[in-house]
């Protein structure tokens, strides 16, 4: 049965702006020039400052997250809507609010500095170099279709993951080419005799003997890794050595000859080429001394001045000096005024950007003031993003988003912002520490052990008690876990 009733609600929706500007926060310095470049050709009202076409810049207004939160949800608009007005008012387009500064991204660098780009070297990819090396030596176009096929699949770690079979029906579909599995194996076979050694295994077992059949096998320990790598992959991975020594009747010499060579292949081939590719981290933000005074610049290169299009603005100029305009007229200021809101917005949301990154990072600053002048990683404090959103007054969500995917540039180094939250643990004392202290402690215990009788757990345990840190087994199991360290069985060395 139908029936009609009144119901009030109280709900909060983010505006059009403000949802733009959550997520321009969330993205790095590297991700933001894209945004701006992806703006700058959607929006021809949007206009950097060296363009000739821009106009002067507009006026700087304060705002606060708080006040850009809006009630009621603001209807995106379109032309069309525009087009149903029957009054234009450009006013609030052309008149006079500017002034001289320029909108800059940071308060501090050099206009030098502001232009230096990153140089990129060209690399070639990991599947365009296997696929260079089996173009050499493929017999036929047929042949050579089914191996880049074959090589297209790969993992970018090197391994084949993906059966033969269903790249055999890939290969149907996609290059309408009938393929056997036989001539899909001969083909695998030729790419795993391929560079770098273990290519296009389908198991790290595979991998670890395609390429101890390369090495030389009058080398100590060589043939028997081949061996126990072929027949005792199982009781070497579990580190069973005393099962390894009675099964092959080998001595503790030998064994540890084969485990060196073992150890110094390599399980992930695909990223030996990945890995040997310069790889470039941009920071956001820039520690910088200041006669003693630590204080934080944004990084500004990659973040050009935005203006409003002057064609844009002598356009409405005409429509507002014209007393009757022309239906094309209209209907064309219908649209630029439409880009020009657009544009207002994207800047607005982008200084607006500028100031919660760097009253976030002065928070932090503050925070951990006495790791930022010396870098010594005990020194860390507790922090949660918590104290950082009740310190400048914003919601946790906010000082996550400026957390993701940042990093502050400092004199020890490029460090994530993400590294500096940790949570707290109470001494014996009744001091809160960080956990990256009692980290550290643990890695320290675990590297000075004797390899051949690791420290288990409970004895790790104990260490952290005799230093003041009552914590439970399976906290530093947790802990352990998070600095990747395995269990004592498996830190076993003969």
């Amino acid at each position: 049965m139908l029936k009609q009733g009144l119901q009030q609600k109280l709900l909060q929706k983010l505006s059009p702006q403000q949802i733009q500007f959550i997520k321009l926060l969330q993205l790095n310095t590297v991700d933001l020039q894209q945004r701006i470049d992806d703006e700058l050709i959607e929006n021809p009202a949007l206009v950097k400052s060296e363009d000739d076409d821009a106009a002067p810049p507009l006026k700087e207004e304060t705002t606060n997250e708080a006040e850009t939160i809006e009630v009621e949800q603001e209807e995106n608009i379109s032309v069309e809507d525009y087009l149903t007005d029957e009054t234009i008012d450009v006013k609030e387009y052309v008149n006079d609010d500017y002034d001289s500064e320029g909108f800059h991204l940071s308060d501090e660098g050099s206009p030098e500095e502001d232009k230096k780009e990153m140089p990129l070297a060209e690399t070639t990819s990991f599947h365009e170099l296997v696929m260079e090396q089996f173009a050499a030596i493929a017999e036929n176009e047929r042949e050579q279709q089914i191996g880049n096929q074959i090589i297209g699949t790969i993992d970018d770690d090197g391994y084949l993951r993906r059966p033969l079979e269903a790249i055999q029906n890939d290969l149907a579909f996609s290059q309408n080419l009938e393929a056997t599995l036989d001539e899909m194996k001969h083909c695998l076979h030729k790419i795993q005799a391929l560079e770098p050694a273990g290519i296009a295994a389908t198991s790290l077992q595979e991998c670890l003997l395609l390429q101890l059949k390369r090495k030389d096998h009058q080398k100590p320990g060589v043939q028997l890794a081949e061996t126990m790598m072929r027949d005792y992959f199982d009781d070497f991975t579990k580190k069973h050595y005393e099962k390894l020594l009675r099964s092959l009747k080998i001595t503790d010499q030998q064994l540890k000859d084969a485990i060196y060579v073992i150890t110094h292949l390599n399980p992930k081939p695909g990223e030996s080429i990945s890995d040997s590719r310069p790889q470039y981290i941009t920071p956001d933000f820039i520690l910088v001394d200041n006669e003693g005074k630590l204080e934080v610049a944004l990084n500004a290169r990659n973040a050009p001045d935005l203006r409003i299009s002057r064609s844009y603005m002598e356009t409405l100029k005409g429509y507002d000096n014209n007393p009757k305009p022309s239906k094309e007229l209209k209907q064309t200021v219908q649209f630029i005024k439409q880009k020009l809101d657009s544009a207002k917005w994207f800047i607005d949301s982008i200084k607006q950007r500028q100031h919660t990154l760097l009253m976030t990072m002065n928070a932090i600053l503050k925070h951990q003031k006495a790791y930022f002048e010396t870098g010594d990683e005990t020194k860390l404090k507790p922090m949660i993003l918590k104290d950082i959103a009740e310190q400048i007054g914003m919601d946790i969500s906010t000082v996550s988003r400026v957390a993701n995917s940042k990093y502050v540039q400092t004199d020890f180094g490029t460090i994530p912002l993400k590294y500096f939250f940790s949570e707290g643990i109470a001494t014996e004392d009744g001091e809160e520490v960080s956990s990256r202290e009692v980290k550290k402690i643990l890695k320290d215990a675990i590297e000075a052990e004797d390899k051949r009788k690791p420290l288990p757990d409970e004895r790790l345990m104990e260490i952290l008690k005799e230093k003041g840190y009552t914590i439970a087994r399976r906290t530093v199991a947790k802990y352990r876990e998070q600095l990747n360290i395995p269990v004592a069985r498996l830190r076993k060395e003969v």
